[in-house]
């Protein structure tokens, strides 16, 4: 089924202004929320999987969270409509998702790289300290909107605890959450450390298609020798996220620490 067109009312109060994505279980939709008198993003079920009460417990679980959360690196929840069908209205974001600004510029300078590590250190230990873990930062879920970062899904986020085998995205998810078992803040270290290699070297490190799971074959290649230049002090911390074990992985506070002097800032 065709997602909907302009003009198309998706709940209560809100109506599609254009369709912005689909996924296997969601479209969202650049929205006007009548009771705002603004334009918003709105989260809502595909068709074809409304009936489906996982996707429909998740949703509404990711909207509860947003709508609980208040952080300027988190994308902001405004409300959860439960029928006739969920949705999660949130604010509309300008900029780009770091996953085209990479892919459009090849990769990012090392002050902007260090500020992304900043505010994403940021919104991972404002969810750490409420007992809470993202399992699936990634560039596409990170949008750059005028010097600021901000993660706009919480789609995975959680408690800490025992995850199934491949709870996260493919070639993004820590070697933990590949394999299943306990699952912790490190997960989101793995996260941070991912984003911004892919940030300074343009790719992901762990791209061969041809493994179920590349990030339990091997550590992934130094960023100091995929890209020569950066700051010994960038790449050792981001080396140091990526490690296969997570108690050897540096805590979130201490990559943002390491990150103050590249960007030249103190937070």
């Amino acid at each position: 089924m065709r997602p909907r067109g302009a003009g198309s009312k998706l709940g209560p109060g809100y109506t599609v202004v254009e369709h912005l994505a689909r996924g296997r279980t969601l479209d969202a939709y650049h929205a006007w929320s009548e009771e705002r008198h603004s334009a918003c993003v709105v989260k809502v079920l595909r068709p074809d999987r409304r009936d489906e009460p996982g996707p429909r417990r998740r949703l509404v679980a990711e909207g509860r969270a947003l709508t609980r959360l208040s952080h300027p690196n988190i994308v902001r929840g405004y409300e959860v409509v439960r029928e006739p069908h969920p949705l999660v209205a949130m604010e509309s974001i300008g900029g780009e998702t770091v996953g085209r600004l990479v892919e459009r510029r090849g990769w990012l300078a090392p002050k902007e790289l260090a500020f992304l590590g900043l505010h994403l250190c940021s919104a991972m230990r404002y969810l750490h300290e409420r007992d809470l873990v993202h399992l699936d930062l990634k560039p596409s879920n990170v949008i750059a909107d005028g010097g600021r970062a901000k993660v706009i899904d919480l789609s995975l986020t959680r408690r800490p605890g025992r995850a199934r085998p491949g709870r996260g995205t493919w070639c993004y998810m820590a070697p933990e959450q590949a394999r299943g078992g306990q699952v912790g803040p490190a997960a989101d270290v793995w996260g941070v450390g991912v984003v911004l290699y892919e940030g300074a070297a343009g790719d992901t490190p762990f791209g061969d298609e041809s493994l179920l799971y590349p990030q339990l074959e091997g550590r992934a290649p130094s960023l100091r020798s995929e890209r020569r230049g950066l700051p010994r002090s960038l790449t050792t911390i981001v080396d140091a996220t990526l490690d296969p074990s997570p108690e050897y992985r540096p805590t979130v506070a201490e990559v943002a620490t390491a990150l103050e002097p590249v960007a030249g800032a103190r937070y």
